[in-house]
């Protein structure tokens, strides 16, 4: 029997094999695996970073390990496949450890995965392990090939780590610090750039409501706001690729008022994240969050100190729990919020300014990114961006403390760019300032 459970192993031939990490995926927007092999001595560590095949590193210069590349197969089945040559294997060498990682998600969210290993000549199956027990991990040790009484055997594993494929080959014994590239000082001239203004809205807050939106466009507030057509200076036609599952089309809404409100747009959505617009007069704090049924704070869309706020936020909406916000702006301060539709996002397919939190979509391959932050009015402030996928989960990708530049990576799309900025910024795709042995090359 070949099949076995977390823990069991079976006897191998010895002969060259070939292992696949094997999982199925139902379209854009699935979770990312790689698959990877780590070449581990009798004391339980690797030697250095030549004893580990992963995507920046296809093959093992001495022992007969590689990596071959990704196979898409029937029913959404994908597999990375490994070539294994034990006879070739040095002898400094016990176990070849076979995991895959997931960094932009979790393998809780990774349909059908398993090993298997077959013979290369016959194609024979030699080993199947399948994962059933995964949930917050980001990265699992799948199997082991480790050498017994003059033979190999195979063990099936399965355990999780939390932090990814640097966590697990950590536990090996393998670290690389981090090969950070500061970015050049601005030079004198660029010190004097002014900050960009905030985007001017259309018509005040305050401004009578225009023509009321068509029939179906209609929602609740807690307080006398008013529902109108966009006043937000923000084109609602399709400007982005995004596919649909990203989000659901909906006709626009808008609310104005003062102060602190709960909202009930009165739409009822499907799975998918919602845009929100905001715009806010005058100095002070805005906060826009999401509600649970008992009407309690639920995720933070929205929030910001800039004066004269347009900003852009965004949601993720599960389609089953009623779909309902929160606005509070301390001081009575005016505010109107649009939500929309994420196909209506700009599009990240080139060089990109902005002032203040706003989203970008991102349908293209892995790209480096270069960052560049002006700061608030006194040249200060925060600048991150998280890069969040299809089912609301979401990874870090760069920030810094006032003004500067710096450069991340953006997995391939689709993706939402979300930024939180405390005053002007820009992103261009192009080389990264930050070079890392994780940064994916390929």
């Amino acid at each position: 029997m070949t099949q076995i459970i977390k823990g069991g192993n079976l006897p191998l031939s010895g002969e060259p094999m070939r292992v696949a990490v094997v999982r199925r995926s139902d379209g854009p927007g699935a979770p990312e695996v790689d698959a990877a092999a780590l070449l581990v001595g009798a004391d339980g560590k690797v030697r250095g970073r030549e004893d580990l095949v992963f995507y920046n590193q296809s093959a093992h210069v001495g022992s007969g390990v590689r990596l071959t590349g990704n196979v898409r197969g029937e029913g959404g089945a994908v597999a990375d496949w490994l070539e294994i040559d034990p006879d070739r294997v040095e002898p400094a060498v016990e176990r070849i450890v076979v995991a895959a990682s997931c960094d932009d998600a979790t393998f809780g969210e990774v349909e059908d995965l398993y090993l298997r290993a077959v013979s290369a000549t016959t194609g024979e199956q030699l080993a199947l392990y399948a994962v059933e027990d995964a949930t917050t991990e980001t990265a699992i040790l799948l199997g082991e090939f480790y050498r017994r009484a003059g033979g190999w055997k195979f063990r099936a594993v399965g355990q999780g780590y939390d932090s990814g494929l640097p966590g697990l080959a950590e536990d090996f014994g393998f670290a690389v610090p981090e090969e950070t590239v500061e970015a050049p000082e601005l030079e004198a001239e660029e010190a004097e750039v002014p900050v960009p203004a905030p985007v001017p809205a259309p018509a005040p807050v305050d401004a009578p409501a225009p023509v009321p939106l068509a029939v179906g466009a209609v929602g609740k507030v807690h307080g006398p706001a008013s529902l109108s057509v966009p006043s937000l200076g923000v084109p609602l036609a399709r400007r982005n690729d995004l596919p649909e599952e990203m989000g659901p089309e909906f006709a626009p809404v808008e609310f104005s008022d003062r102060g602190k409100e709960e909202i009930d747009p009165g739409l009822t959505l499907p799975k998918g994240f919602v845009v929100v617009d905001v715009l806010r007069k005058g100095d002070g704090y805005i906060e826009v969050v999401t509600l649970t049924v008992r009407g309690r704070r639920w995720r933070e869309v929205l929030s910001s100190t800039l004066p004269d706020l347009h900003g852009v936020g965004v949601f993720h909406h599960d389609g089953r729990t009623p779909l309902r916000l929160r606005v509070d702006a301390p001081g009575m301060a005016a505010w109107t919020i649009r939500l929309r539709p994420v196909s209506t996002l700009r599009a990240f397919d080139g060089p990109v300014e902005g002032y203040g939190p706003d989203v970008l979509a991102h349908t293209g391959d892995e790209t480096d990114v270069r960052f560049r932050f002006r700061g608030d009015e006194d040249k200060e402030g925060y600048f991150g961006v998280n890069v969040h996928r299809r089912g609301g989960h979401w990874q870090h990708s760069f920030s810094r403390r006032d003004r500067g530049r710096g450069g991340g990576s953006i997995p391939r799309g689709p993706r939402l760019l979300v930024v939180e900025a405390d005053g002007g910024w820009s992103m261009e795709p192009g080389p990264s300032r930050i070079a890392s042995f994780w940064t994916r090359r390929r």
